[in-house]
């Protein structure tokens, strides 16, 4: 695959005041870090710049802060950072003016130094041209790393890019060549499972993706818009009527396109939305007008397996069923291992991402067999959506 966009290959970082934007919005409780992952994620690119000789100098958000608010400082996040690191990670109260200058004026070579929290200034979030350039002077290059805040045009997130020489980090190039593999550039046939709870909110995606994958199976909650679209009964099930005509459309452009889609053909219902609750497998012509559709049945999971097997790229957004609750997340989790043992198997290409569909993977155990898993949610969606990223554009070779 032809490479599009500039990454730490094409510059020498020795000595440099690198501006390294990450992303460090971890879930924190009692002032401490209690899911590490985003921090493991943008260890390598921090780590590859201090060893090379290049100053380190950390930019990024933590929550939405209004102003100025101790609880939503990064002090405490430097210092799990550097417990993950293994290495000493400095902090500085601000992220401009004298603050900032006075402790990137103190780095050596090969140091590491966290500013404070940008979004404790407004003009992040708008793009600053001022706020831009008081950034800048503290930095001879910008390297993006935060792939998951790539969908914002925000100071740090985009703007530096237009102001210093600009590059991918490690965690944003490894994800960029993955979502090339998956549906830019991607080994074909390709199969996308889109899942979740509701249509309105996917509308974008799904008819980016019926013009790009060769098949597409619909789960979950907006599985039953379509059916009912199709006349099907849903009984009680979570559907948006409302949306018939706009599941129609999507279905008409998925056939003017060539797009195979995958419906269920059967359904677990339940009569109460909890676990455990006694459910039973319907056809689709027999779902009882009290009952409610909260997992795919037997004989939908067969061809959703079929399906995979039939495909060499697998891109995944949003889970099958109600897979927070047993049984009803059988669906979601059978589908996830027999992705993870064609992709171990050197059969498929599996991409996934979303933070529900993140949860299923770990929660079936194969987070770690799919090719690539995305934590960025709206980036990620975005993406799929078709739409292009401000952080990823200002990045592109020229």
């Amino acid at each position: 695959m032809t490479k599009t966009f500039r990454t730490l290959d094409d510059v020498d970082v020795s000595a440099k005041r690198v501006l390294l934007r990450v992303d460090l919005n971890v879930p924190m409780e009692n002032g401490r870090v209690t899911d590490a992952t985003r921090l493991e994620r943008v260890a390598p690119t921090i780590a590859e710049i201090a060893d090379k000789g290049g100053k380190v100098i950390l930019l990024a958000h933590f929550g939405r802060p209004k102003g100025r608010d101790a609880k939503d400082s990064l002090k405490p996040v430097a210092a799990a950072l550097g417990h993950v690191i293994k290495k000493p990670v400095a902090f500085a109260d601000d992220c401009i003016g004298e603050t900032a200058a006075n402790a990137v004026a103190a780095m050596k070579d090969g140091d590491i130094l966290c500013l404070e929290n940008t979004r404790f200034h407004k003009e992040e979030e708008k793009n600053d041209p001022a706020f831009v350039a008081e950034l800048a002077k503290l930095g001879d290059i910008w390297v993006n790393d935060a792939f998951s805040a790539a969908h914002r045009a925000h100071a740090t997130t985009e703007g530096l890019g237009h102001k210093l020489p600009a590059y991918a980090g490690r965690t944003m190039q490894a994800e960029l060549d993955a979502l090339g593999k998956a549906l830019e550039a991607p080994t074909k046939p390709v199969i996308a499972i889109v899942g979740g709870a509701k249509v309105s909110t996917k509308i974008d995606l799904l008819e980016n993706l019926v013009t790009k994958v060769d098949a597409l199976v619909i789960g979950g909650g907006m599985a039953n818009t379509f059916l009912h679209a199709q006349g099907v009964g849903v009984g009680k099930s979570l559907a948006e009527k409302d949306l018939a005509a706009t599941a129609l459309r999507i279905l008409e452009k998925a056939t003017s396109a060539n797009c195979a889609i995958i419906l269920p053909v059967d359904a677990v219902v339940a009569y109460h939305f909890a676990a455990n609750s006694p459910s039973h497998a319907y056809g689709l012509d027999a779902i009882p007008a009290d009952g409610m559709i909260l997992d795919v049945g037997p004989q939908s999971i067969a061809r959703i397996h079929s399906a995979i097997d039939d495909a060499a790229t697998l891109v995944w957004n949003g889970p099958l069923g109600a897979f927070e609750m047993t049984p009803f997340d059988r669906g979601t989790m059978v589908a996830a291992r027999h992705a993870a043992e064609r992709t171990k198997a050197k059969k498929l290409i599996s991409v996934a991402g979303g933070g529900d569909t993140v949860a299923a993977l770990n929660q079936a155990g194969v987070a770690d067999d799919f090719s690539y898993v995305s934590t960025a949610g709206g980036a990620f969606l975005e993406w799929m959506e078709g739409k292009p990223l401000p952080g990823v554009e200002v990045l592109k070779l020229r």
